[in-house]
């Protein structure tokens, strides 16, 4: 069970882009660099947020901006927009379980529906969590650690 690293990335992506608005020009090459990641990967999210309406960026424009305000996009939101775990479902059930041996025969019968029930109860708290509350708790942290850097204050 893994939730891919595009979950997080997303997340950086729009607190980045929250954090520089109006300090510095925000493009896809300042995003990278703060994420640490390949700017193809970080494009291709940030095409995900845009196509989604959370972000405005435009091939040439030099400084990508929110549409959608922080309180309002869940980490459930996020979850369905970059994951495909998403739609597959968070556990892989393993290919062959034997037809002929009791528990193989049986094994989906008995915790399919207990998989679904994790999977459930994780999708409802992932609702109840917003991309605003990690912004809140960057900003205290920021401030608590004085880590004002390079790239804009």
């Amino acid at each position: 069970m893994q939730i891919t690293s595009r979950f997080t990335i997303a997340i950086h992506i729009l607190g980045a882009i929250d954090y520089f608005h109006g300090k510095v020009p925000v493009n896809s090459t300042l995003l990278a660099q703060s994420i640490g990641a390949n700017p193809v990967i970080v494009r291709g999210v940030m095409a995900k947020l845009s196509k989604a309406g959370y972000i405005l960026a435009s091939k040439g424009k030099n400084d990508i901006t929110l549409k959608t305000s922080l309180n309002k996009i869940t980490f459930y939101d996020i979850y369905q927009l970059v994951d495909d775990s998403a739609q597959k479902g968070l556990f892989h059930f393993h290919e062959n379980p034997s037809p002929d041996c009791p528990v193989g025969h049986n094994i989906h019968q008995a915790l399919d529906g207990k998989l679904d029930q994790v999977q459930e109860a994780m999708e409802n708290e992932m609702k109840m969590i917003t991309v605003g509350d990690v912004m809140d708790d960057l900003i205290i942290a920021i401030k608590q650690n004085c880590q004002e850097t390079a790239y804009g204050s």
